[in-house]
């Protein structure tokens, strides 16, 4: 019998048409996209781009609808060699997202949303973000000639992801608080429906995006052991293992990995929830990774499912150990990363100290964001500066180094 694309409710199991604008259920749980008969395999896709779409038949969007993109995916999975001696771990690799348009794993989401919005006929696109979605979304809307509308918090942006918004042109509106209460904001605004499309991760279409580095992963690399994501509000580590269980389903791979949720401790509910099996929200979050900075995840009834259902861990990181690893990456590897991406070495080091993964194990660590998202951290790094007066003072300073 053949099973259609649906729209189905995480809570009351609902389900309703692919093709409805809806983006929460009317009991107000999150929606997901299930994917009916499909005749993907590896074969269909060689020769096609390396790419988000590269995977079309997995990306349920109406075949009539009209495409937005910017050659968005196809990351490169780096060998991290001199990391890997330190941790003497069996393999250890970085799938940097930072390469993507915009600097951010999130454009892999904005390409899907932003399509959908078209095909809806919308006139704008609206997020609340604390920067890399707003920076994504305002870059999509434009290539699809949409308004950008973004709601920030006061509690602020980092300066290169404020500073995309201005390129853009987004409208931007700031409320009080944080980021929980500019989604509160969108949140509400979801219930009125309009002509402007709200783009979140609450967003069903976005997760279709999102879901493709698991598809990227198998194909770099094969299925790993396990693969570490940084946790904020939990879409992105739901994305990629709903894209392992559809592979899976499909019987083109034979085994699933671990997954392990990254959370900073001064911002870390799910982490808590985890532990003592009770979820309360962080009314005031803190860290220096303000990609991450989230006290009342929207997905973290998913990523707990998703541990679960992985076999998977929780683990918490402090800005000290972020900030070791955002510099210890850099200068070991090469590879400049946003701090919440830092978060993943930092969380397999203490992943690795409390036993849960092992060393004859392998992982790959989700690096979701650019180093030049966030120039105000760099900027409070110490500089080694030596001023020379001649060509024979930088001679001798250099015969000692």
């Amino acid at each position: 019998m053949y099973e259609p694309n649906k729209l189905v409710c995480d809570c009351c199991e609902r389900v309703y048409d692919i093709t409805n604008k809806r983006i929460l259920c009317d009991c107000g749980c999150l929606l997901t996209i299930e994917i009916g008969d499909t005749d993907f395999n590896w074969s269909i896709v060689r020769g096609r781009p390396m790419e988000v779409w590269r995977y079309r038949e997995l990306i349920p969007t109406p075949r009539e609808a009209s495409i937005v993109s910017m050659g968005e995916g196809g990351t490169p999975l780096i060998e991290m060699v001199r990391l890997n001696s330190v941790l003497k771990l069996r393999g250890v690799k970085v799938k940097f997202e930072g390469s993507n348009p915009t600097g951010s794993f999130k454009d892999r989401g904005l390409t899907v949303a932003s399509t959908m919005a078209l095909f809806f006929k919308c006139r704008a696109m609206i997020v609340a973000s604390t920067g890399n979605t707003a920076s994504s979304m305002s870059a999509y809307a434009r290539r699809a000639g949409l308004k950008p509308i973004v709601i920030i918090p006061s509690s602020g942006v980092a300066r290169g992801k404020l500073g995309q918004l201005k390129l853009y042109g987004a409208l931007i509106v700031e409320v009080s608080g944080g980021f929980d209460e500019a989604m509160k904001a969108v949140i509400e605004y979801s219930k009125i429906g309009s002509d402007i499309y709200i783009v979140n991760s609450i967003n069903p279409w976005r997760i279709e995006g999102q879901k493709t580095i698991a598809y990227e992963i198998i194909e770099q690399h094969g299925v790993p052991d396990w693969v570490v994501v940084p946790v904020g509000n939990g879409g992105n580590i739901y994305s990629i293992w709903k894209g392992f269980k559809e592979i899976l389903r499909l019987g083109l791979i034979d085994k699933i990995p671990r997954m392990l949720a990254v959370q900073a401790l001064g911002s870390s509910p799910i982490l808590r929830a985890y532990k003592s099996g009770v979820y309360e929200p962080f009314k005031e979050p803190r860290t220096i990774a303000s990609a991450i900075r989230i006290g009342n995840p929207v997905h973290w009834r998913r990523v707990l499912r998703v541990i679960e259902e992985s076999r998977g861990a929780v683990v918490g990181v402090d800005d000290s150990e972020i900030i070791r690893a955002h510099k210890e990456i850099a200068r070991l590897e090469g590879l400049g990363l946003e701090t919440s991406s830092s978060t993943t070495l930092a969380g397999l080091k203490k992943a690795l100290e409390d036993k849960v993964v092992d060393r004859g194990e392998n992982a790959i660590l989700v690096a979701t964001g650019h180093a030049l998202k966030e120039p105000e951290i760099i900027d409070s790094y110490d500089l080694e500066l030596i001023k020379v007066d001649s060509v024979n003072d930088l001679i001798s300073i250099l015969s000692k180094l």
